[in-house]
């Protein structure tokens, strides 16, 4: 990955503003994805949040966690779909290394680190994202490379 990929995470503009639900977006390669995640965090606080505010409304001023429970809905629903609605796969980076990297593959001491979960339930899958939500929006966690390791094996390397 290049550095603008390592470096990529999910943003959001500052808590209780206008635009308190949308991602921020370099002009780099992740805009793709992370446009296509915005997509669904207003889907999200559009259709599915319980709110009492109306339309419109539901997209402005909400909070650091609101945040971080629709950017958590959004990579759920889209592990959700790529596990075509059986199962989704979460991937976050721990400690130990997992596997010892051959001739063949350049170790980059993030993907060799790489810790799959797999949930069964869609709403098991949220939750846990939304226990670990900093492990994709915090400053230097590989949060887009994360999301699309995770993409790929809830998609499954067959399909």
């Amino acid at each position: 990955f290049s550095r603008d990929w390592a470096q990529a995470h999910f943003r959001f503009r500052e808590p209780h503003s206008d635009l308190a639900y949308a991602l921020e977006a370099d002009k780099r390669g992740t805009r793709a994805i992370l446009m296509a995640v915005q997509g669904n965090i207003i889907k999200y606080l559009l259709f599915v949040r319980n709110t009492e505010y109306t339309h419109l409304e539901r997209l402005c001023k909400i909070s650091h966690k609101e945040q971080g429970e629709a950017l958590a809905a959004a990579l759920a629903d889209s592990l959700w779909a790529a596990g075509e609605g059986q199962e989704a796969t979460v991937c976050l980076v721990s400690a130990a290394t997992h596997f010892t990297p051959t001739a063949d593959y350049k170790a980059d001491n993030f993907t060799e680190r790489i810790q799959l979960f797999e949930f069964f339930e869609k709403a098991a899958a949220q939750e846990f994202i939304f226990d670990h939500i900093n492990c994709f929006r915090g400053e230097g966690s590989h949060g887009l490379i994360l999301f699309l390791y995770s993409l790929l094996f809830s998609r499954t390397l067959e399909r």
